[in-house]
């Protein structure tokens, strides 16, 4: 599977007939990017997800909206990431939107951040204008999961992580002001970031923390105080 490169010949309703050189096929709607319109002879990149053999020749499923796309155009446009150098360790994509990588390096010299954003941002932004302007956060991939769900959270700080790798949950606490934007507009941050690492992630800000450990401090008292006004028994 990999990316290629079709023209656009005409719209069939909602699906778009793309021709791919030797064979012509069909961008379906459920495999377009909402908000995405294309003229006929235009030139577009897309993933192939999957080539059937049928009586009547190949059938090539493509797509725009799946995050391998995100991947394959980063392996065009990055030399370290094409050479195994940078790898790719996970991708959480909302098409049309924003997508979040994460990554590694396999060599001690190279950045993996900085191999993939380019010279002024010259690799992420090629991709970016292939995807039509959807956004990208690229972060270090990190073995330790705390680590990764902070960076994972970016463009956001975070105070700390508290992270439960048997029952793949995390609890974040953000300071109060970076708290909108750890979760970020209709909860599209902390959504993406829970995707890429594989953990649920509860995130509060400090005051709500800090309110919360109030409340159970106060909890324990009262049982305290109630187990105290509890008479002894008296003896017959």
């Amino acid at each position: 599977r990999d990316i290629v490169t079709g023209i656009v010949q005409r719209y069939n309703g909602r699906n778009i007939s793309v021709n791919l050189g030797k064979v012509d096929t069909v961008l379906t709607e459920a495999e377009q990017v909402k908000g995405e319109y294309f003229q006929p002879t235009e030139r577009i990149k897309l993933y192939v997800v999957e080539v059937k053999d049928t009586t009547k020749g190949p059938k090539i499923t493509i797509s725009r909206t799946h995050p391998e796309l995100v991947k394959r155009l980063f392996e065009y446009e990055v030399a370290e990431v094409r050479d195994g150098t940078v790898e790719i360790c996970s991708i959480s994509r909302e098409a049309g939107s924003r997508t979040k990588i994460a990554v590694r390096s396999n060599h001690p010299d190279v950045d993996p951040v900085g191999a993939c954003v380019g010279v002024n941002g010259s690799r992420v932004g090629a991709v970016v204008s292939e995807l039509r302007g959807e956004k990208i956060d690229i972060v270090n991939w990190n073995e330790d999961p705390a680590i990764f769900i902070e960076n994972a959270l970016s463009p956001a700080k975070v105070v700390s992580v508290n992270a439960n790798e048997e029952e793949k949950t995390a609890s974040v606490i953000v300071p109060d002001y970076q708290l909108s934007l750890a979760i970020g507009k209709e909860g599209q941050n902390a959504r993406l970031a829970a995707r890429l690492t594989g953990y649920k992630i509860d995130i509060k800000s400090e005051s709500q923390a800090y309110d919360e450990a109030e409340s159970v401090e106060d909890d324990y008292m009262e049982d305290d105080i109630f187990l105290e006004e509890i008479p002894e028994e008296v003896e017959e």
